[in-house]
């Protein structure tokens, strides 16, 4: 069975030390779960603002940041929070999401007190079992205690209208894992629903 052999896959990667991008690329299908806890972030990289747009027309599609206030030394109470509610989002777009060719995401970090060498992100998008695209974007170098801004160009690819017409039918049934790696190190796995039946 395809699920049983993905949850083995995943077990065996647990049980490694470091996880690197080739073990990635070799995944099945989407994970059922995360492949690392929160507590690998050791490099305290926190995403506080993220926005989505259309390259061709220029229009904002998405928005999201963290408020000002937002306290960056939170009071000991993690035992008593979800501590992947962070890490995973449900997005709800038009269907006319599905006929971009070119999108740009912006996103804005920061970094805790060590250097962070060879930042990267690679990101599988499915229907189902179905691998849609995978997207590979380097971060660079940032340096300790520092707010970095980058926007990562998205390539969309040409989909056939009876696949269209299924994501659509079949909200948040188009999903991604997104894995962030330092030193080729996994540190970081954020997981995403897609939905493209809102209105206009």
């Amino acid at each position: 069975m395809q699920i049983t052999s993905t949850l083995d896959h995943e077990d065996n990667l647990r049980k490694k030390t470091c996880i690197t991008p080739e073990d990635i690329f070799r995944l099945p299908s989407i994970t059922n779960g995360y492949l690392c806890s929160p507590e690998a972030n050791i490099y305290k990289i926190d995403f506080i603002r993220f926005k989505i747009r259309d390259l061709d027309s220029g229009m904002v599609l998405f928005e999201i940041a963290k408020p000002d206030s937002f306290d960056e030394n939170p009071v000991e109470q993690k035992d008593e929070i979800d501590l992947n509610s962070g890490r995973f989002v449900r997005y709800q777009f038009t269907p006319k999401f599905l006929e971009l060719k070119l999108v740009g995401a912006t996103v804005e970090f920061r970094v805790g007190n060590k250097p962070v060498s060879k930042f990267r992100m690679i990101e599988r998008h499915y229907f189902r079992n179905k691998l849609l695209k995978i997207f590979d974007f380097d971060f660079g170098f940032c340096i300790p205690y520092s707010k970095n801004t980058c926007e990562h160009i998205y390539m969309f690819p040409k989909l056939e209208p009876e696949l269209i017409q299924e994501m659509i039918n079949n909200p948040f049934e188009t999903k991604s894992d997104s894995f962030y790696f330092v030193n080729n190190q996994l540190i970081m796995h954020n997981k995403a629903e897609y939905a493209y039946n809102g209105g206009t």
